[in-house]
């Protein structure tokens, strides 16, 4: 590892994060994984002095992707491409439906939830849905 990324103390935030797939012919959505902040590869400092290193420049509000966020147990992947182990599986839905990957219309909800002493603190929903791709042969 390279000196500036080296950290002695190494910790990251106990984010409890979670993903739930909405197909269309579901209601609601429905939990398919649950990971934790805490299993980043690089800590939030890791990731910065990385980032700058070069020269790059940071301010206030930039944003800095974390990218997949995996646990050890198969229910903590982060990603799609994990939970169905690259295609190989199914991600079987209460509803008989399965998925490997994602197809137009089905919705993506993204939470986290830190909880201290008689706290917790919630980030909100981030929730996204697939759209079918336009059809540009009209314009050619």
């Amino acid at each position: 590892m390279l000196p500036y990324l080296q950290d002695p103390e190494l910790h990251s935030y106990d984010i409890k994060l979670q993903a739930s797939l909405k197909t269309p012919t579901m209601d609601k959505h429905e939990q398919i994984c649950e990971s934790n902040m805490k299993y980043l590869y690089y800590s939030v400092a890791q990731t910065i002095a990385h980032h700058t290193v070069t020269g790059c420049n940071m301010s206030p509000g930039d944003l800095l992707g974390s990218g997949t966020i995996s646990g050890k147990e198969k229910s903590e992947y982060g990603s799609m491409l994990e939970l169905c182990w690259g295609g190989k599986e199914e991600i079987k839905l209460s509803n008989g439906e399965v998925r490997k990957f994602l197809v137009d219309g089905d919705s993506i909800n993204l939470t986290g939830v830190c909880h201290g002493n008689g706290y917790k603190i919630g980030f909100g929903d981030c929730e996204g849905t697939v759209l079918p791709a336009h059809d540009d042969s009209k314009w050619a």
